[in-house]
């Protein structure tokens, strides 16, 4: 759909930015073990970059953020120590290049000072060592195994090197006809294939959940989809339809319950929340009372503290949330399509059967569409009409400024249109309407309804341009005079 492809490659570049925060992902397995029983294992992943030989990823953490996750818990300690590294494809072919190459590099400035100090302490034992005589290096980890390694081959052509556990390399002096043998030999540790293994990371257990083609379930997923798209799979496409094209052999089937919520909303008389853990709570709750067939969602003992204690926007636990608000929300929308009885034992099949007309929509806030269907053409919906901000007497106003300014009475999204225009697009009506009714008679800010042939820019520029040519045209027809015929 044009208007959803012009709404999303327009904000590419503000979700580009958004791509470069700091990364911490939840995983929620759930297993139907017997009849309605789900057992559910929920799993947290702290994730950073890879440093090894690929270019130096930048982070973003806005101040705001970081208030944020800290209220709620968020181990910055654990995610810059101990972040799980991982890199996409394109990242990935690089390094193997670098790595048949030689020409690798270590990019972080600790892991400099770590190859630093070993190859200092070999230079300094392998003076006096004798043929066959080791050390061991300790205090390594992860990636920085190989890098040791790797960097210790290439300086020193009279060692070999073999981790021991998963903190020491053993160092050993050789002869060059013993090195020969081992560097042929299948049992090296450092073989291109099994550092590409170490330092994709997290990017294995992705291609893991790609290869298994099971059901992508989130609540307004689209950036979570931006998110495993650009850091584990491929940088993000200019071309919309390309985006949705990846995504859908990625993942064939996606459940976005914010898209399956707002239906039941329409259908049930439950509060209208939106929030993920008000939506689970308000599923669990006497509102909604239960029945033989429910299904019965159970922790296991790993992740047992998520039934004694709420951990809001703490991703295996949101993880959690998602699944548990499908299935409940799957087994009131099937209940209401058939006539369930209530000895019988609903698959998650039926419930997929319940939820086909959301199958593959996932939530697109003023998009222009209510949903991106990711395997095939977005519907339009009806969208409140964009208004125009005309600033008088305030100079130099950006576009946080009027969006802090309008914040207080509705919600807008804010777009420079020229030096004192703003295009505002909102998700509801009542906005709107709130905006103009306000605004009639303020001194500084005029808010009125957005016309294309009025307000854009390009359509006044041409307007000038057509005005200009056909002013030229009156002057030279009126200076030049009518034309003369002789008889």
């Amino acid at each position: 759909m044009e208007v959803g492809a012009a709404a999303f490659e327009r904000r590419l570049p503000r979700l580009r930015g958004r791509l470069r925060r700091a990364a911490f992902l939840g995983l929620a397995i759930f297993s139907n073990e017997n009849s309605n029983k789900y057992v559910v294992h929920s799993y947290n992943f702290f994730l950073f970059p890879s440093t090894f030989g690929v270019t130096d990823a930048e982070l973003t953490l806005s101040a705001s953020s970081i208030q944020f996750l800290s209220h709620y818990g968020f181990d910055y300690n654990k995610f810059l120590k101990d972040g799980i590294p991982y890199m996409n494809e394109l990242q990935e072919k690089t390094l193997s290049q670098h790595l048949l190459a030689g020409s690798w590099k270590v990019c972080s400035v600790l892991d400099r000072e770590r190859m630093k100090k070993a190859i200092d302490e070999v230079t300094c034992w392998i003076a006096a060592a004798e043929e066959e005589e080791t050390m061991i290096l300790q205090d390594l980890s992860g990636i920085s195994m190989f890098e040791v390694q790797l960097v210790l081959r290439r300086a020193l052509q009279n060692v070999w090197t073999q981790p021991l556990g998963d903190s020491e390399v053993m160092v050993k002096k050789v002869s060059p006809q013993h090195r020969r043998l081992l560097e042929n030999s299948s049992y090296d540790c450092c073989q291109k294939e099994l550092i590409l293994m170490s330092a994709r990371g997290f990017t294995n257990l992705f291609q893991a959940l790609v290869k298994a083609k099971k059901p992508l379930v989130g609540h307004n997923m689209l950036m979570d989809l931006l998110h495993l798209h650009d850091k584990f799979y491929k940088p993000l496409p200019e071309s919309y339809e390309e985006f949705k094209r990846n995504i859908h052999s990625l993942f064939p089937v996606l459940i976005d319950t914010k898209t399956v919520t707002k239906s039941i909303w329409k259908k049930y008389p439950f509060p209208r929340v939106s929030n993920l853990l008000e939506v689970y709570e308000v599923l669990c709750s006497d509102l909604n009372p239960t029945d033989p067939t429910c299904p019965v969602i159970v922790l296991a003992s790993d992740c047992s503290r998520y039934a004694e204690k709420k951990s809001p926007h703490e991703a295996g636990y949101d993880a959690f949330l998602c699944g548990s608000v499908l299935l409940k929300g799957a087994h009131l929308l099937l209940g209401r399509s058939t006539s369930v009885t209530a000895e019988a034992d609903l698959s998650f099949s039926e419930y997929l059967s319940a939820l086909v007309k959301y199958l593959n929509k996932v939530h697109f806030i003023q998009g222009g569409v209510s949903s991106i269907n990711f395997s095939g053409v977005d519907a339009p919906c009806r969208r409140p009409p964009l208004l125009v901000v005309h600033v008088h007497g305030w100079r130099g106003l950006n576009e946080r400024q009027i969006y802090q300014e309008l914040k207080a009475l509705c919600r807008f999204d804010v777009k420079l249109l020229s030096e004192n225009q703003f295009i505002l697009l909102s998700s509801k009506f009542k906005y709107a309407r709130l905006a103009l009714q306000e605004y009639k008679d303020h001194p500084n800010l005029q808010i009125s309804l957005y016309h294309h042939w009025r307000h854009s820019p390009h359509v006044n520029c041409l307007l000038q341009v057509s005005s200009i040519v056909a002013l030229w045209s009156l002057l030279a027809f009126v200076l030049g005079g009518a034309p003369c015929h002789s008889v």
